[in-house]
């Protein structure tokens, strides 16, 4: 299936829409996002039940996407371990509820700094950064980047590889390597580029409940979620 793409700016427009015109609030698309990309990791894996996962989160929306994600993984059975970019304090207020479920329900959360055998993990999941980013990974974000390309581990992207640029899809340094991406509502531009295919691997569109009127304000075509919730993109 082909889906024109939008750029950062636009899907910034666009989430701003949701919330102040529809009411669709923010948790709500996280939490679409997030049981999205478990579905589509168990549909990946073929079963989720004793396969580990680790979930890489940042502490913006894209992190709590992914806290949603490793609930959901967990309920059905992985064995989900998550680690965080960024201090606890640091995360922001949505995703910061998204992470007191997370420790309510003693799944294992590790420092950015600890030193985890990442081997032992069937498939990294990458919740670190968002269609907002900019510029090279940095910190302890980049370290974790590294780690996991270095894995030469299965790695799904949520929405966007981190380091990939949203609107021109040139890789920054480092960039995520991921076999799938599983992007959100409408691919970003830089996703469709030729630049970006060796770090996005295989593209999936997920529906994260946005009203079908807006694919006509943004596309000229209608939302392509009639036959599944979740599809696979021709790039």
């Amino acid at each position: 299936m082909k889906v024109e793409g939008v750029d950062s700016k636009q899907m910034a427009e666009l989430d701003r829409i949701m919330v102040e015109e529809y009411g669709i609030e923010l948790i709500m698309m996280m939490e679409n996002a997030g049981r999205a990309l478990a579905s589509r990791l168990r549909d990946s894996l073929g079963s989720t039940k004793g396969k580990k996962v680790l979930v890489m989160v940042g502490k913006g929306n894209n992190g709590g996407g992914g806290l949603v994600a490793a609930r959901h993984l967990h309920n059905w059975g992985a064995h989900v371990e998550v680690i965080l970019a960024d201090k606890i304090d640091n995360f922001r207020e949505i995703p910061a509820k998204q992470l007191r479920i997370i420790r309510a329900m003693k799944i294992k959360m590790h420092p950015a700094k600890a030193n985890l055998k990442v081997g032992k993990f069937d498939v990294i999941v990458d919740a670190l950064l968002g269609y907002n980013q900019k510029g090279n990974p940095r910190g302890s974000i980049a370290e974790l980047v590294n780690i996991a390309n270095s894995s030469a581990k299965s790695i799904i992207a949520l929405d966007i590889p981190t380091g990939l640029d949203p609107d021109t899809g040139n890789p920054g340094t480092p960039c995520i390597r991921a076999a799938e991406t599983l992007t959100l509502a409408f691919p970003k531009k830089g996703l469709l580029s030729r630049a970006s295919k060796p770090y996005v691997g295989r593209l999936f569109l997920a529906d994260i409940s946005l009203p079908k009127e807006l694919y006509r304000k943004f596309t000229t075509k209608d939302d392509p979620f009639q036959q599944n919730s979740i599809v696979e993109l021709e790039v």
